[in-house]
């Protein structure tokens, strides 16, 4: 399971020292990444070197409603400073108003920025989408070129539900993976998740569900 585990901390007012614990937790469980803000990237990529643990940064995080180009910019500056995952999130108020277009520009634009160089999770924010809205943000992310689809901030309403796990896998192509992020915090939520379809797990608990303990995190 650790290998399916982006070991996340993106709390405002995560120190140092946390985020090269959170990066030492990851390169001795050998999780698949760790999930930093921006400002953390340069230090994550200089700790996790050569570990084979790779470096997420959060675009647009955590309300999305930032504009197109400051993604893109952001996501440029993620990667020079050593990112190999964006998790980017969706414009929800563009979804909502029905500009389709707009999203799939949103999202077209950071896939392609980040082309060859890292992967780019979109973060749907499910706990504010109706299923109808889910369907259609799962399937204009597919077409946009996301590699992966993602439940949550961990932030916003709710979290990672397998429902909605399961509904995510169902609308996209095989290309395309979920990950279930917010509230996954014990090793029976993640098993389910895992069940349900998520090929990655986003949590602050990873050391906890590991060893098979409850966390405290998102």
């Amino acid at each position: 399971m650790a290998s399916l585990i982006d070991h996340t901390l993106l709390k405002p007012d995560a120190t140092r020292e946390e985020i090269v614990q959170l990066c030492n937790d990851a390169r001795m469980y050998r999780f698949a990444a760790v999930c930093v803000n921006g400002a953390w990237t340069s230090l994550a990529a200089e700790l996790l070197h050569e570990s084979g643990v790779g470096v997420a940064t959060v675009v647009g995080f955590p309300l999305g409603a930032v504009s197109t180009r400051v993604k893109v910019y952001e996501s440029l500056l993620a990667i020079d400073a050593g990112a190999t995952e964006l998790d980017m999130v969706i414009h929800v108020g563009a979804l909502k108003s029905g500009l389709l277009a707009a999203v799939y520009k949103d999202i077209r634009s950071v896939v392609e920025a980040a082309a060859g160089r890292a992967l780019v999770k979109v973060i749907l924010e499910t706990g504010s989408l109706t299923e109808e809205e889910k369907i259609t943000a799962s399937i204009i992310s597919d077409l946009a070129g996301a590699d992966f689809v993602k439940t949550s901030t961990g932030f916003g309403q709710g979290g990672a539900t397998a429902e909605d796990v399961a509904l995510m896998e169902a609308y996209t192509g095989s290309r395309v993976r979920v990950k279930a992020s917010g509230g996954v915090r014990t090793a029976a939520a993640a098993a389910a998740m895992i069940a349900a379809g998520a090929s990655r797990l986003g949590t602050s608990s990873g050391v906890q569900i590991v060893r098979g303990g409850e966390g405290q995190g998102y």
